[in-house]
């Protein structure tokens, strides 16, 4: 895209304000970023506009985003470690592991934890040794590909940002995957976004440059698409992709079972999730009905919008109350691990 077109597109997208008090030179080199921004961005600048525009529009209205849905409880299993029914998943997916592909969201730094460095090192001490975050992880994926029979390594796709591409592929290379052959391990670094300056999606710029910041966790998806890697495991024979976080050290001991429901019930997204109680500030799973009928979904609702949603309803007017039976919520926490049957997924991206 030529920078002329480029700069016809900004004044029609409200950005006019980039150009005020730039000399050519600068404008020359605003026009080249926002080019490089519009090829990044899923729909191009366009779509990131107009979607950023209804955003702040609904929130600074107090508009409800679920407010047309009906909610209720989703589907799934509800497993306890070491009964039956776990064993029974546990057996179950371990003939689905050899096809598994992982994806670690790795895009953070440890400051709120008070580490200086990136999350995925982060110290484990166990009375052995003191190993990193990323190391557990690695060596979860070898054992599982090991006691699976798999033909060929099972591949990890870690996203990473500006603040810890560099570190995480030092830290890779130092300690030579933490026993991944070559090539099993894929980096993709997250792209950063135009910064709003008000209400009217407005850019913010500061000297001739476009402000930019840090996008959210989905974009692991736009960059598994960009990247060819969905398609080329596909090609492989992976049949699941498994997305996991960075602190979470203990996912890898259910995750046989987690495969197993997936596998048992052909869904084609799992969201793990733990116990909550009514109030507890996590997010709820919850199967969302749009009241036409027109539309369903499976999503995570966060904690503050869960209990309004229920109570704007006849079927939980109470709002998100205990279950006798249980003492925990109907709508299960979500802690950000989900399982994707690979072919509906890359049809899906595409």
């Amino acid at each position: 895209m030529s920078a002329d077109d480029i700069k016809v597109r900004l004044e029609a997208l409200g950005q006019s304000h980039l150009f005020e008090g730039l000399s050519q030179d600068q404008e020359k080199a605003l026009l080249a970023q926002a080019a490089e921004l519009h090829s990044q961005l899923p729909g191009g600048l366009d779509a990131y506009v107009a979607s950023a525009k209804k955003l702040l529009q609904n929130a600074s209205e107090g508009i409800n985003p679920f407010s047309s849905f009906n909610p209720s409880v989703p589907d799934g299993e509800a497993l306890v470690t070491g009964t039956p029914a776990f064993l029974s998943m546990e057996a179950e997916g371990l003939k689905h592991v050899a096809a598994s592909g992982f994806v670690l969201v790795a895009g953070g730094l440890g400051e709120r934890l008070g580490y200086n460095g990136i999350k995925v090192s982060l110290p484990l001490y166990e009375a052995e040794r003191q190993r990193s975050f990323i190391e557990l992880y690695i060596q979860h994926i070898l054992t599982l590909q090991r006691k699976s029979g798999a033909s060929s390594p099972l591949p990890l796709a870690i996203m990473t940002s500006d603040d810890t591409h560099d570190l995480t592929a030092v830290l890779l290379k130092e300690n030579k995957n933490f026993g991944m052959a070559e090539g099993q391990v894929t980096l993709m670094k997250q792209n950063k976004v135009p910064a709003m300056m008000d209400s009217s999606a407005r850019f913010a710029a500061k000297g001739g440059v476009i402000e930019t910041k840090p996008h959210g966790h989905g974009d692991v998806h736009t960059l598994m698409l960009q990247s060819g890697t969905v398609r080329r495991w596909q090609d492989q024979g992976i049949k699941w992709v498994v997305f996991f976080q960075d602190t979470n050290g203990i996912i890898f001991r259910a995750l046989p079972a987690v495969l197993g429901v997936s596998a048992s019930h052909s869904f084609d997204i799992n969201s793990v999730c733990v116990p909550r109680t009514p109030g507890e500030a996590v997010g709820g799973i919850c199967r969302l009905e749009q009241r036409d009928g027109s539309r369903t979904v499976t999503v995570n609702v966060e904690y503050n919008q869960l209990d309004p949603l229920l109570r704007s309803t006849e079927a939980f007017s109470s709002g998100d109350v205990a279950d006798p039976a249980t003492g925990h919520s109907p709508f299960p926490g979500n802690i950000n691990c989900l399982v994707f049957a690979t072919k509906r997924y890359l049809e899906t991206l595409e």
